[in-house]
């Protein structure tokens, strides 16, 4: 199966990064935060591994951490719209 990467830098939340893949069937698979809550990070991408791209985009978008108006969730839903935009 193929599958395409990408990479994020991410703004306004702890983690700098995300990198991730979205396969051919519109899956998304390895999300991977460089930084952050590792806890938290860890279980979003075990919770999103294998899930359609545009409903995570969807669930995740705009979840608010600490008042910062975005989050690691929300950054990876920008990230995958992005992604999905580019394909």
């Amino acid at each position: 199966m193929t599958a395409t990467k990408y990479t994020f830098q991410t703004s306004g939340v702890c983690s700098q990064e995300i990198s991730f893949s979205i396969d051919e069937k519109n899956r998304i698979h390895n999300v991977h935060f460089l930084g952050g809550c590792p806890g938290n990070l860890v279980a979003i991408g075990k919770l999103v591994e294998g899930a359609d791209a545009t409903q995570v985009a969807t669930l995740l978008k705009g979840n608010d951490c600490g008042g910062r108006g975005t989050s690691c969730a929300d950054q990876l839903s920008r990230a995958i719209t992005a992604a999905l935009s580019q394909k």
